[in-house]
């Protein structure tokens, strides 16, 4: 406790002087300067006058000359050296704290539906396709040090962007997604072989696809089954999000005559197949029925996949012993000097 103290009074005294933290590594020396101290004013205090006189009423008017204040000052001078000294002697030294963080980042595909079936509205702000874009933003920016990637798919599936850390990039690439940029159907088995060639070469601890979609598969050349054994293989984890409310949902339809009009049809999900995928390859499935259900989704996914940190704390030790020591060495030979030539007193 009272070194702790001793530390915190040198860095109020010290630290402006020398930068950094100022600690003392033998602070029993310290001890000296109580003693000094004590001693110094037991001499002052015995101290008599050099020459006796009668009547000194005469001379209490007067004041004291230059050379008598500086003959004073000699026994703080002597102090003052014995107090740098015992400073030194306590090895005197400043610290600077210096952190080496060390991540294990997770490289992320995200695996997104942009079928027809997406115009669902049953999720706001419009649609599902719409929903799960600004979701999805908000998980990017949401992390730090991981490698994203961005899959889109209907019939085809094809790299929207591959994986980076330039955040701003992929949320360009993002926004620019649109429903009829790929020739319609579901093709999930095509979207996670895409998705695990983005993955493959990865040296990522952890390697994550999140894999949303509203439909059946219905297109493409290889089965999701197959698929997701192959992403195991490469120790990939798949996170499946069936999208779309139960039962009926409203779904616009362009009316040649009458416009824009909407139809309800049958939520279709092959949620047996979703589990399944994310079963096989260690992740977990789940269902999203409106906007706040697929944030909650995506949020529970961003605490299984955090990012591992590892801080490490160096403090490097600057000596300060040798300042301290030219000052007592100074003030004590300054002592010495003054008292062996202008103060010097004869018998």
């Amino acid at each position: 406790m009272i070194g702790s103290w001793i530390n915190k009074a040198a860095d109020v005294f010290f630290g402006p002087f020398f930068g950094g933290t100022i600690e003392f590594a033998s602070q029993w020396w310290l001890l000296i300067v109580p003693l000094a101290i004590a001693l110094f004013i037991w001499r002052r205090e015995r101290r008599g006058g050099s020459m006796r006189y009668s009547n000194i009423k005469l001379m209490r008017g007067s004041k004291p000359s230059t050379r008598v204040i500086m003959f004073a000052a000699l026994a703080w001078i002597e102090l003052l050296g014995i107090v740098f000294l015992s400073f030194a002697a306590a090895r005197p030294r400043s610290g600077s704290i210096r952190e080496e963080t060390y991540t294990e980042g997770v490289d992320i595909v995200m695996v997104l539906d942009i079928s027809g079936s997406m115009k669902a509205e049953d999720f706001k702000p419009k649609n599902r396709l719409e929903a799960a874009k600004v979701v999805a933003a908000d998980f990017i920016g949401g992390r730090s040090n991981d490698r994203i990637g961005l899959v889109v798919f209907a019939a085809k599936a094809f790299t929207q962007c591959p994986l980076t850390l330039d955040y701003g990039v992929l949320l360009d690439f993002l926004k620019g997604i649109e429903i009829g940029q790929i020739e319609d159907g579901t093709a999930i088995g095509t979207a996670i072989a895409t998705g695990l060639n983005r993955l493959r070469d990865s040296e990522a601890k952890s390697k994550v696809m999140i894999l949303l979609t509203d439909g059946v598969n219905n297109r493409g050349e290889v089965d999701p089954i197959t698929a997701s054994r192959a992403a195991k293989a490469f120790d990939v984890r798949i996170y499946t999000i069936g999208a779309g409310k139960r039962g009926y949902a409203l779904y616009p339809v362009d009316d040649p005559f009458f416009g824009t009009r909407h139809v309800r049809m049958p939520v279709e999900i092959d949620e047996n197949m979703l589990r399944q995928i994310a079963h096989i390859t260690g992740g977990e499935y789940f269902r999203a029925t409106d906007t706040e259900s697929l944030r909650k989704i995506y949020g529970e996914i961003d605490e299984l996949e955090k990012t591992k940190i590892e801080v490490s704390h160096f403090t490097r030790h600057r000596e300060l012993f040798p300042t301290f020591l030219a000052f007592g060495l100074i003030f004590l030979l300054l002592d010495l000097f003054l008292r062996n030539t202008v103060f010097r007193k004869l018998p």
